[in-house]
């Protein structure tokens, strides 16, 4: 993704296009899976882990991007699809590998509608499944 489509991607989410913001939103577009904190860390020489942290909590905010709870304790973010407002309705699973430990975004594949009674209120859904991805089961 070219530097002018992550700037108006940006823009439109009302976000202004920051140097760093766009580095991260285009590391996180070229990932072919979900990244952690460390994951987006490690792909800057020098980069302030604060400075990242709040642009990813800023991007999560403007649903940018959406967080994903894999079970491996280190929160794992990637690019929300166009029109995504991270309603219960527009969640995706998620699959975890255990071989690799990568974690995709199953975009096509919607989290089955879940009723639950009526004392409860649905706030969130994280769906993953786990198993091994196409290169590890080879």
């Amino acid at each position: 993704m070219q530097n002018q489509e992550i700037e108006n991607k940006l823009r439109t989410q009302d976000v202004k296009p920051t140097a760093m913001r766009i580095l991260v939103l285009r590391t996180l577009f070229n990932s072919r899976s979900a990244m952690s904190l460390s994951d987006i860390e490690q792909q800057f020489d020098q980069a302030d882990r604060t400075t990242l942290y709040r642009t990813l909590k800023t991007f999560e905010s403007k649903k940018i991007i959406h967080k994903i709870d894999d079970g491996t304790n280190a929160p794992k973010f990637a690019v929300c699809v166009e029109g995504c407002e991270c309603n219960p309705e527009d969640l995706h699973i998620h699959f975890h590998c255990t071989n690799c430990e990568e974690t995709y975004c199953l975009n096509n594949i919607s989290i089955p509608t879940i009723e639950l009674p009526n004392q409860f209120t649905l706030n969130q859904i994280n769906m993953v499944v786990k198993g091994l991805c196409d290169d590890c089961s080879q």
